[in-house]
């Protein structure tokens, strides 16, 4: 089986349709949401930091607890488990707005318990995918996943910003909630044998799998140089998160739908990325192709801020999807590199943990740094806070770049 035969597993190929249908309707709901606070709530940039805070929180609280739970458990039974959950949470935002019952507090809850369901999810899903390719084909595995995700951010903000502009942000949910109910009944068509569940396990033993897991990711696995550079990186995201859509809908007054072509020229982007990655990565190497990615990211957000001041508004909209596009290229180069190195050096009773640990922390970084990003946007400006951002990601390409992470290849 060569890395062009990955799709001939049945199973990986219901995996992969799984993932991209539920990746398209996730993509519609998180530009929905962002519309939602400011369009039909009439929010700020600091309510959408709020709400980006609120959607991660999960992660803060309870990622470490969770990569230990699901390390001990079959994962497929999960997964199938939790898009259900995921899809019963979304329903009720338009069933809350009907009932003129919504608000920032009322979707804040809903988000935390989606998040909640969102942390068990993205555990078990990291960690099932080696169970479903062998180690050699980890990366171009990734890389296609990350293709098709790619094709859902080029189409979702798209759709999204069609279905905002048509029947309004709160309906346009629900298109999420029947990607995750397709989700799940696709995975439970999966046959893959998975080790049975651990039993016995205490409170104390639980501490104690938590803290085989932080130690793994940040000791003597190699990963503690990338794990913390990829923190820094996600402050610079939270930013981008937060204020991208305050900056195109009202700063440069774009409509919904154009809001929603940005995002869908940030698919563009991310689907190219994701196609020559494996390329790229066979001839930079791991380290120096996720260097140049962040490197690529700093440019992109240049190009963002410098939006604002074009001559017309024809050439503010292509200048931000130029921006959004270049975003989403570093992101679709990058992703299957970083997830596929991880992977293959980790062992199986650890991957749970270790995925799940350093991305808890990675959104533990967005949830403090997303609200502080949209009042220093309302307070400063958005302008200044984007150019804030392309200095963190500078900073980081730097930053790896002076490290012997550069000489990285991922072991096969």
């Amino acid at each position: 089986m060569t890395s062009s035969d990955v799709f001939i597993s049945r199973a990986f190929l219901r995996y992969w349709r799984a993932t991209a249908v539920s990746g398209l309707g996730t993509y519609v709901t998180l530009f929905a949401l962002q519309a939602l606070v400011v369009l039909t709530l009439h929010g700020s940039a600091a309510d959408v930091g709020w709400l980006n805070a609120a959607r991660l929180l999960p992660y803060l609280v309870l990622g470490l607890v969770v990569g230990a739970i699901v390390d001990g458990r079959r994962r497929l039974p999960l997964l199938v488990r939790t898009d259900l959950v995921q899809a019963a949470l979304l329903w009720t935002i338009p069933l809350m707005w009907w009932l003129d019952l919504l608000s920032l507090p009322a979707l804040m809850l809903i988000v935390i318990a989606y998040g909640t369901a969102s942390v068990v999810n993205g555990a078990a899903t990291m960690s099932f995918l080696p169970r479903l390719l062998e180690a050699q084909h980890l990366q171009p595995g990734h890389a296609r996943i990350d293709g098709a995700d790619a094709v859902s951010s080029t189409a979702g903000p798209a759709l999204g910003g069609l279905l905002v502009s048509a029947i309004g942000a709160p309906l346009a949910v629900l298109l999420d909630s029947l990607t995750y109910l397709y989700s799940a009944l696709t995975l439970r068509r999966i046959d893959v044998d998975e080790p049975p569940p651990r039993t016995g396990v205490t409170a104390r033993g639980l501490v104690g799998e938590v803290v085989d897991g932080v130690r793994w990711a940040y000791g003597g696995s190699g990963l503690s140089t990338l794990a913390l550079a990829t923190h820094a990186w996600f402050v610079g995201h939270a930013i981008v998160g937060v204020v991208l859509a305050p900056y195109a809908l009202r700063t440069l007054d774009l409509t919904a739908l154009q809001f929603g072509l940005v995002g869908a020229a940030g698919g563009v982007g991310a689907v190219i990325g994701a196609t020559v990655t494996t390329w790229v990565g066979r001839r930079l190497g791991t380290g120096r192709t996720i260097i140049f990615c962040h490197a690529v990211t700093t440019v992109a957000v240049i190009a963002m801020a410098l939006a604002g001041q074009q001559a017309s508004a024809g050439r503010t909209l292509a200048v931000l999807m130029v921006g959004q596009g270049l975003y989403g290229l570093a992101m679709g180069m990058s992703n299957s590199h970083e997830m596929s190195y991880r992977q293959l050096i980790t062992p199986d009773e650890l991957q749970a943990r270790t995925n799940t640990t350093l991305r808890s922390l990675n959104r533990a970084v967005v949830v403090l740094v997303a609200p502080l990003a949209g009042v220093l946007a309302d307070g400063w400006g958005i302008r200044p806070v984007l150019w804030l951002a392309a200095v963190i990601f500078a900073a980081v390409a730097a930053g790896l770049g002076a490290t012997s992470f550069r000489h990285v290849r991922a072991p096969t």
